[in-house]
Formats: C-alpha cells, sequence, structure tokens
C-alpha cells in the first residue's frame, strides 16, 4: 500500500471530502523532448492533426452544453475565440515545418512555437492584442491535453460527485466551468482565503484548500484523499482507522447540514428579539437557485463584473440589462443590491482587458469606481443597463472603492446623466433606485460624514478594508498569515463605522468574507451589525447563530473585545464569546 502523508493549506470554508483526486494538468509545464526518425514525421503530423480535430469537438460540445442553458450564453464568446485561433492554418503550417526542419516530437513544436508566438504578441503596445497572448496559450494547452493523452473535458463518471480537483491554480472563470459538476473539494498550490477564486469557490459549497504549494506535484491521478478544510489539511492515502474516523465525521456533517434547513423558514431574530436582515452574495447568474433555497432575504451582494470575465468583447446594454432581469424577477420581489463592476487587481481578463493599463500595484491602482470614472462610455453603458432592470424588481445600486471628495460627485452626477438619457429616449425605471456606497476603503470609514449624507445606504467591504487597513495583498499566499480581519485595529475601525451609521439610521450591511462565518456572527451582532450577507450555501449556520443570540450580552461582552490592543488576546476573548 501507498504510504500515507498529509499536507496543510489555507482552508476557505468549512467541511470534509472524501474522493479520489484528479489532477488539471498544465501540460505546458510537462512536456518532454525526444527526436523521431525521418520517416516518422508524416505520423508525428498526423497525430497533430488528430488531437486538433478532438479539440475542435471538444469546443463543439462544450458549446452545445452552453446553449442548453441560457445562464451561460456570456461564454460564447470565450468559445468563438478559441474556435477561430484553432482554424488558424498558418499556425498550424508553423507547428508541422517545425516538426519536419527538427525532426522532433509535436508536442514539442506545439510549445516551441507558442513560445515565439508570445514573444510577438509581447512586443505589441495596443493592450487588447498583446493580451491575445492568454488566448493562444490556453488552446496550446488544449491541444497538449489531447496529445498527452487527457482530455481538456473533464471526465464523466458516475462517481465524479467523489472527485477532488488538484491544480496549481484555477483562475474565477475555471471555476465557474467546473461548477456544472458535483466534485467533492478543490486543492490549489497558490491562493489565499480571500482571492477571487477562493471567493468563487466558498460559494459553490464545497471544501476546499489553496495556498497548499505542491498538491499538484506531489499527489497522483486516482488518488484516495481526505480534504478537511475546516482544519486545513488534505491527507493522501489514508489508512483503514483515519479513514473510518473521517466517515463518521462527514456523515454528523450531512446530518448537520439536514437539521439546519429546518430554519429555512425561521425569521432571523435574536432570543431578545432583535431583528436581524440575512441576504446571500452572487456571482452568476444560476447561484439564483441556491438563494432560494437557502431562504435568503434578499440578494446583498451581485458581483456583476463577472459577467465581463473571459469574454473576447465587452458585454453590451442589452446583454447586462437581460442578465440583471433575470436575476430580479427570479427574486421574486426580494430586494438585490447591484455593485457597479469592481474589475482590478487578480479581476483582469477578457475583453477589458483592452481597457486595462499597467500598474505597478494594480490593487490600488486603476479598478472599481476608478476605472468606471475614467471609462465614462464602458459606465453608462452599465448603468443604463442596471436602471432599465430596476422597471422589474427592488433592484438597489452599490458602488465599490469610493474613496469620497470628487469620486462621489462624479458617481451621482453620471447616475443622473444615465437617467436624463432613458428620460428623452422614454424608457422606464425606478425613479427611487436607492444609491449606496461600499465602505472597503480606510478614507471612507474614518471619514464617513460625505457618506451618511448623501447615500441610501451602506455596505462593508471587509476583504479590502483589511487588505488596505493592514498592508497586506490578500491574493498573495507569502503573505497570508498576516491577514487578520479580526485585528485589533480593524475591530475598531467596523465599530466606529456600525456606531455612526446606526446613529444616523442609515442602513448598513457587511457582505465580506466575515459575514459567512458563523464564528464571526455573535462578534458582528456585538459591534451592531444587523444585515448580513454572505454565500447562500452558508446561510442557514449564521442563522442558527443569531436565532441563539442575546445581543445585550453580547454587547457588553464585544466592548471589551475591541478594547484589547493584542491580536492574540482579541483571538482569545473571540474564542470566549462563542463558547457562550
Amino acid at each position: 500500500m501507498t504510504a500515507s502523508f498529509s499536507l496543510h493549506g489555507i482552508g476557505i470554508s468549512h467541511g470534509i471530502a472524501i474522493g479520489r483526486a484528479h489532477l488539471v494538468s498544465h501540460a505546458t509545464f510537462e512536456v518532454s523532448h525526444y527526436a523521431i526518425e525521418p520517416g516518422q514525421t508524416s505520423a508525428e503530423v498526423r497525430r497533430l492533426e488528430r488531437a486538433v480535430q478532438d479539440v475542435r469537438h471538444e469546443l463543439k460540445t462544450l458549446r452545445a452544453e452552453m446553449a442548453a442553458d441560457d445562464r451561460l450564453e456570456e461564454m460564447e464568446a470565450f468559445i468563438d475565440v478559441h474556435e477561430t485561433l484553432l482554424n488558424d492554418e498558418v499556425l498550424a503550417a508553423n507547428v508541422k515545418a517545425y516538426i519536419a526542419e527538427h525532426g522532433c516530437n509535436a508536442e514539442w513544436a506545439l510549445v516551441q512555437q507558442m513560445d515565439s508566438w508570445v514573444a510577438q504578441f509581447e512586443k505589441i503596445e495596443d493592450p487588447y492584442l498583446r493580451e491575445r497572448q492568454f488566448d493562444v496559450m490556453q488552446i496550446v494547452e488544449r491541444i497538449l491535453k489531447r496529445l498527452m493523452g487527457r482530455p481538456g473535458l473533464l471526465p464523466k463518471s458516475d462517481d465524479e460527485a467523489h472527485m477532488v480537483l488538484v491544480a496549481h491554480d484555477l483562475s474565477p472563470a475555471d471555476l465557474l466551468q467546473f461548477k456544472r459538476h458535483p466534485f467533492a473539494a478543490f486543492i490549489t498550490d497558490l491562493g489565499g482565503v480571500t482571492s477571487h477564486t477562493a471567493i468563487v469557490a466558498r460559494g459553490l459549497g464545497v471544501p476546499a484548500l489553496v495556498g497548499t504549494r505542491h498538491a499538484r506535484k506531489l499527489l497522483r491521478e486516482g488518488e484516495l484523499v481526505i480534504v478537511d478544510s475546516t482544519c486545513g489539511a488534505v491527507i493522501v492515502n489514508p489508512d483503514h482507522a483515519i479513514l473510518s474516523e473521517y466517515r463518521k465525521r462527514q456523515q454528523a456533517q450531512e446530518a448537520r447540514q439536514e437539521a439546519l434547513k429546518t430554519l429555512k423558514r425561521r425569521r432571523p431574530r435574536t432570543r431578545d428579539g432583535v431583528e436581524v436582515t440575512l441576504q446571500a452574495n452572487i456571482d452568476v447568474l444560476d447561484d439564483i437557485d441556491k438563494v432560494r433555497e437557502s431562504g435568503a432575504q434578499g440578494i446583498g451582494l451581485f458581483r456583476s463584473e463577472f459577467l465581463y470575465l473571459d469574454r473576447e468583447a465587452l458585454p453590451d446594454e442589452e446583454t447586462q440589462f437581460e442578465a440583471y432581469r433575470h436575476v430580479v424577477e427570479g427574486m421574486e420581489g426580494r430586494p438585490v443590491t447591484l455593485r457597479t463592476l469592481d474589475l482590478g487587481a487578480d479581476k483582469m481578463r477578457g475583453g477589458i482587458d483592452s481597457l486595462a493599463r499597467v500598474a505597478p500595484n494594480p490593487a490600488m491602482g486603476l479598478r472599481a469606481i476608478r476605472l468606471c470614472l475614467a471609462e465614462q462610455p464602458l459606465f453608462m453603458t452599465q448603468l443604463r443597463a442596471i436602471l432599465r432592470a430596476s422597471a422589474y424588481g427592488k433592484i438597489k445600486l452599490l458602488v465599490p472603492m469610493l474613496g469620497g471628495g470628487d469620486e462621489i460627485r462624479l458617481l451621482l452626477a453620471a447616475v443622473e446623466e444615465a437617467k436624463r438619457r432613458l428620460d428623452e429616449e422614454g424608457v422606464a425605471f425606478d425613479r427611487a433606485l436607492e444609491i449606496g456606497a461600499m465602505i472597503e476603503v480606510p478614507s471612507a470609514a474614518l471619514a464617513l460624514g460625505p457618506f451618511l449624507r448623501q447615500f441610501d445606504f451602506l455596505s462593508i467591504g471587509t476583504n479590502d478594508l483589511t487588505q488596505y487597513l493592514l498592508a497586506v495583498d490578500r491574493t498573495d499566499e507569502a503573505v497570508s498569515y498576516l491577514y487578520n480581519p479580526t485585528h485589533p485595529a480593524m475591530l475598531r475601525l467596523l465599530a466606529q463605522v456600525l456606531k455612526r451609521a446606526n446613529q444616523a439610521e442609515v442602513p448598513i450591511s457587511l457582505c465580506g468574507e466575515m459575514a459567512g462565518d458563523p464564528e464571526m456572527t455573535w462578534l458582528l451582532l456585538g459591534l451592531g451589525l444587523r444585515q448580513f450577507s454572505m454565500p447562500a450555501n452558508g446561510l442557514l449556520a449564521v442563522k442558527e447563530r443569531v436565532l441563539s443570540a442575546n445581543v445585550g450580552v453580547l454587547q457588553r461582552a464585544v466592548a471589551r473585545i475591541v478594547r484589547a490592543e493584542e491580536p492574540g488576546k482579541v483571538k482569545a476573548l473571540i474564542e470566549k464569546l462563542n463558547r457562550g
């Protein structure tokens, strides 16, 4: 029997999964070079042609699957560009010529030509055309997998639900494709707890570990693994005793999830009568079913930027309008808080790349509202689509990364201009549309007055607020140990923001990852939070904590936590608080 061993990473959800490893291959890292006999050149070229034909069929199959689900029509552009590259006769001719000239295997020739193509793209000044190098790399990857006997489409299997995906890294777009398959867990070498990939993965409702560093190299296809995302561990080839113990834990976990479902129709109200609002975050259109199943009171955060990812061209007004209308109608009268696009940092892919500018620190550069204000036609298209959709249900407009000052003035002017244009065209929209601001930049949190006076509601984004306050890049696993949303400075800032908003009677919610962590629920209630928004699959666990809470008692205990000045002391006090 193969020896058992364990790996450790960062758990981005709570739970246990047991399954067989499926290695998500990055074939370009694994290509070998070998010589072929002169008489074998034609056979090697035919092998390349078969692989290309197989990928054509693969893309055709993927297109058919997407066409069957109108909620995935935004991925059509991704297929279009890959089919175009695949049918480029010049690219294919270059690879065949390299095989003949150098007498080498097709895999090696393909990678060498890819390197040459990428080098040419790097010289292009136009940012949109330069970024097409990533499309070339992705189509080469697909062909290589076929040549190496690793199909690009995920395997169909009756045991699919017990597969654990193991990858060096996964992009948010990768996870959108994987959402169509009921896999047991995800493991990646790279990533941090609040990277956007982690956020999307958490929304899938399966255990996942990121930042394991070497899982992709150490695990083999088909090995039995246990993923314990609660404690951040992967156990490979467990012995009988360990496997038996974890199966018992898994059964207990499943029983608990079933028990939580009984809370779906309970009003989220504390034991001492404090009403709490629990809403859900969504990334893509097919998340709506999960939101309804969770009993959420609405959508507290619709991340609209995922409509822009992995597209050859930017989504036009009609595409966005239909998507927003689909969501608001699907919520059947419950409110939908729609955040304007928050692109930049680790979310720059697809057609939006044409607007990207090279920045030494993209997390603090031209992103979110800054990008929108710099690219007025882009922003106006989205504002018009949102306003038009507001005629079909309760939409609230939320704007990310506002720092204050002129940004507020320019934002509100842009909204009024969009309304004016629609009025001139006789297009209906909700004239009472509420406009809110995300509090995720320290300057906004510390100088809150203009936000309280000029916005209908506020929403705290603790992911970015923590990163900016503590100067920790939340996408960098090398410094992830410094990322701490319960740092004394962060808790004091949260307490201050919540107190001022509550005193001014301005509704305020929290939509960062803290909101969906049951270990944070009592702390946040004690700080004064009454509106939570989180991944739908975690909502019932948070509701359970709300139902058992006594806010009067929590406020006194949390006041002591906020006064603490050492992170270790804060952690100990929170643990004591959660023990009741």
